[in-house]
């Protein structure tokens, strides 16, 4: 039976709205994979920013924890070092004190007479030599000469041996020092440094360790003693 001029229309009209109906259908599953697509795309680098930023910021303040620690440490060292200068400061004090006491001693003619005869007999003691010189300051060498004919006969009973003692009155020790002498062998090759400023240095090295102990107390870092 021949279609109707109708019929043609309305078949077409029904394919074309089927066709309009699927592209329509195929659009919007086109739109929603897109969109599903964008969507993940978008949570991808939201979440790579994220990582991106939490990692700067952890970087950052691992830097931030460094600055601090290696600050609070150079802080530290310098309030360290300012605490060891103090003490040194008052070490160094507390010997100007015993060198002005000993110059004080100097300006006695009993005491610093008494004291010169145990350096003088001490240098012999440490020589051991037959023959040796003694300087001292210009302005002690009357009383050294006196305390060389005191002590002369104390080292010779007590070693039994003859010494021959000679003062330079050429070459004198400053002055300026607190005192005492220096004594040399025979050929000046040798020498017993006997000044007070010596004796005070050498007693400061040996008693070092208690000084600091009487002054600012027992290190609690310190497992031997000297």
């Amino acid at each position: 039976m021949a279609l109707t001029d109708a019929d043609v229309q309305k078949q077409i009209k029904h394919m074309m709205a089927f066709i309009e109906q699927e592209a329509k259908e195929k659009v919007e599953e086109i739109d929603a994979k897109a969109e599903e697509e964008f969507n993940i795309e978008k949570g991808r680098l939201v979440q790579t920013q994220r990582v991106k930023i939490m990692e700067y910021y952890e970087k950052k303040e691992k830097q931030i924890e460094q600055h601090k620690k290696i600050q609070m440490s150079n802080l530290m060292n310098q309030a360290r070092l300012k605490v060891l200068k103090a003490r040194d400061d008052m070490i160094m004090d507390l010997l100007n004190e015993a060198r002005t006491r000993l110059a004080e001693i100097a300006k006695d003619p009993d005491r610093y007479s008494g004291l010169l005869e145990g350096l003088v007999l001490q240098g012999f003691y440490r020589l051991l030599e037959p023959k040796v010189t003694i300087r001292c300051r210009r302005q002690d060498v009357q009383m050294v000469q006196t305390v060389v004919e005191k002590v002369i006969p104390v080292y010779k009973e007590a070693l039994k041996t003859n010494i021959s003692v000679k003062i330079d009155e050429e070459r004198f020790l400053p002055s300026e020092i607190c005192g005492g002498v220096e004594v040399y062998n025979d050929n000046g090759k040798i020498k017993v440094s006997n000044t007070l400023e010596s004796r005070i240095e050498l007693m400061a090295q040996q008693m070092m360790p208690e000084i600091r102990v009487n002054l600012f107390g027992a290190n609690p870092n310190r497992k031997f003693m000297d």
